[in-house]
């Protein structure tokens, strides 16, 4: 890691905080703020990180924010991702060569694919130069993290889990949160759909313990593979292969049969019982909210075993934008071609950060007949984890590119026809929190590949004026504003403080459907009209398109958090916001900088900005 290190200060502008600060709250509230810097945000090493609820000292530094910025995320993977994409492109199309000369032009390429495969060593690795026997574990020993107020405890963040199957035939490499329950045990936080889940069912029809092994640190390509889509049963570190162009180098784990990565920092071996569950969280996630306890396997702490000197990497989720962004733009790139088989006309596709992945995807494609993209909306919806999408716009070739976020939005409202949004139910993913049940879920397909549609409203309003209608047929409006009033469709936002479900709010406001294309609403806590970036991140969050989109007498959205007004029984989880007293700390230190703009810019404390009671 201290070669990482060095790498990082030359290529990466490491910052490196020598300030004591506490593994509880404050050390992931500076991380969750540089990253936030965009551009400009910077890898971090805390030298001097503490425990103070348990007197601990660590001479073990914390490394945050590796993946900082998109140009970072370019150097560490060694060239652009769409070059990346390009050459699985190609190897995807490779056909067996005819004659002796497409067979001499086709020995390069086959090749260079032996290096994909991982390469297991006979000996042990730099990782096992320091062992701890059961006796002697004690994960209080490892700076872990604990990243909100709320949360269940510390839990891993980065941790590379690796398993394979019952019958060895596979090896998974997944990225799972990890809560850590006491000195020896750790949760298993992977989900129902994860290859490593499946692997679990294997065990429990069994009746055999699981052995399973997380990883620390190491190459930072080790991390995006972990989080990498890959087909079910093909081992991540296939694509570390493909992309250094040399074998992932592995070493048998000292207690089971998986064999891990011979130069990652830190390795916990142990094993599952599929009998043994325990509840775990609730936990700040990446989807901004925190998820709800719900009981997950328990892994049993073998042996724990590092490097010399070892450094402890670690993230931070919340709202975006955070450092998923630029590995999820990785991923994106790179995964283009693996989607192009069951979508053969696809051009491009993109998921914005603060649609939460998967929750929005825009996809742009050539359009060939009539009905062309629904049948792409149910291809995205039935593959692998597209499957967990919840909302898809597809657009046509003309469009403009997929990141020129506002002048697409003016071309898919422009083309905005009700007739031509599909809803429908499918899976959804675990995170989720708006379905009214688990896993399944509201799905919201828009075809905006057509040509322009006519002006949705017959005159235009300021803003003032139609707020004054809308408060005299729905008192709860509390404040409204209008975005790209110039397109066929309109976008009108209310914020309501809510006394009744946002439907009877929608059905009172019918009269001014002359006047309105588009309504989206909003509950006044926690939102601010005039941040478009983060009412899209809110109502992506909040909806199940089955329960909150109507089409008729306009385009209805209800963004707002649910309850018993609306028949919604789950309980409905808070936002992740930073601890004010913690913030205050951090600034009064000059570790970091803060203003009011920031704190409301990015939603890092609670806030009624339109309610007739403020919150701060």
């Amino acid at each position: 890691m201290d070669r990482l290190i060095e790498w990082l200060k030359k290529e990466g502008g490491l910052r490196v905080i020598d300030e004591p600060l506490d593994v509880e709250l404050e050390i992931p509230h500076v991380a969750y703020l540089e990253v936030k810097k965009g551009e400009a945000s910077r890898p971090l090493l805390f030298t001097r990180p503490v425990w103070r609820a348990k007197g601990i000292e660590y001479d073990m530094p914390v490394l945050m924010n590796l993946y900082a910025n998109q140009e970072l995320t370019r150097k560490i993977l060694g060239r652009h991702p769409d070059e990346v994409a390009v050459g699985i492109e190609e190897l995807m199309k490779l056909k067996p060569p005819k004659g002796l000369k497409a067979k001499l032009q086709m020995l390069p390429k086959l090749l260079k694919l032996k290096n994909v495969f991982p390469k297991r060593l006979k000996f042990k690795g730099e990782c096992q130069e320091i062992v701890i026997p059961k006796e002697e574990v004690d994960l209080d020993a490892l700076p872990i993290l604990k990243t909100w107020p709320e949360d269940g405890g510390r839990f891993i963040t980065m941790g590379q889990v690796y398993t394979r199957s019952l019958d060895g035939t596979m090896q998974n490499l997944g990225m799972y949160r990890l809560q850590q329950y006491d000195k020896k045990r750790l949760g298993m936080h992977w989900q129902i759909h994860k290859d490593a889940s499946h692997f679990f069912d294997q065990y429990r029809d069994a009746g055999k313990k699981m052995p399973v092994t997380v990883c620390l640190g190491g190459d930072p390509l080790y991390i995006w593979c972990g989080q990498a889509p890959m087909p079910h049963g093909m081992f991540e570190l296939l694509l570390y292969g493909f992309i250094r162009g040399k074998n992932a180098q592995l070493v048998k784990s000292l207690s089971n049969d998986i064999y891990i990565p011979r130069d990652v920092d830190i390795v916990i071996e142990g094993s599952v019982d599929p009998a043994a569950m325990e509840v775990e969280g609730p936990f700040g996630d990446h989807t901004g909210y925190y998820t709800l306890p719900e009981p997950f396997p328990v892994m049993e702490v073998q042996t724990v075993t590092m490097k010399k000197n070892p450094v402890f990497p670690a993230t931070v989720v919340g709202k975006p934008p955070l450092e998923d962004k630029y590995m999820g733009w990785a991923t994106e790139r790179i995964f283009l071609p693996m989607l192009k088989p069951m979508a053969p006309d696809l051009i491009d596709y993109n998921m914005p950060e603060n649609g939460v992945f998967h929750n929005l995807i825009l996809a742009k494609m050539e359009v060939h007949y009539k009905g062309h993209a629904q049948q792409f909306m149910h291809a995205f919806w039935g593959v692998g984890q597209m499957s967990f999408v919840k909302h898809a716009v597809f657009v046509g070739k003309e469009a403009p590119e997929l990141t020129e976020y506002e002048a697409l939005t003016r071309h898919i409202l422009d083309r905005l026809d009700p007739e031509k949004i599909l809803i429908t139910q499918g899976i959804v993913d675990q995170l989720d929190h708006s379905s009214p049940q688990t896993l399944v879920g509201g799905k919201l397909g828009i075809d905006a590949t057509g040509p322009k549609v006519p002006r949705a409203i017959e005159e235009h309003l300021s803003d003032q004026l139609l707020l004054e209608k809308a408060q005299a047929l729905a008192p709860e409006v509390r404040a409204l504003k209008q975005y790209m009033t110039d397109t066929a469709n309109p976008i009108t936002v209310i914020a309501i403080e809510k006394k009744r479900s946002a439907k009877a709010t929608i059905d009172a406001l019918e009269p001014l459907s002359r006047y309105i294309a588009v309504l989206v609403v909003v509950d006044t806590i926690n939102n601010d009209l005039e941040n478009p970036y983060m009412l899209l991140w809110r109502v992506v969050n909040n909806i199940d398109a089955q329960r909150d989109i109507f089409l008729q007498p306009f385009i209805a959205i209800d963004g707002t958090n649910k309850n018993s007004l609306d028949g919604y029984v789950r309980l409905w989880p808070g936002d992740t916001h930073c601890d004010e007293a913690v913030l205050e700390r951090l600034r009064e230190k000059r570790i970091i900088d803060l203003d009011e703009t920031l704190i409301r810019k990015w939603g890092l404390l609670p806030f009624d900005l339109y309610g007739d009671k403020g919150m701060d």
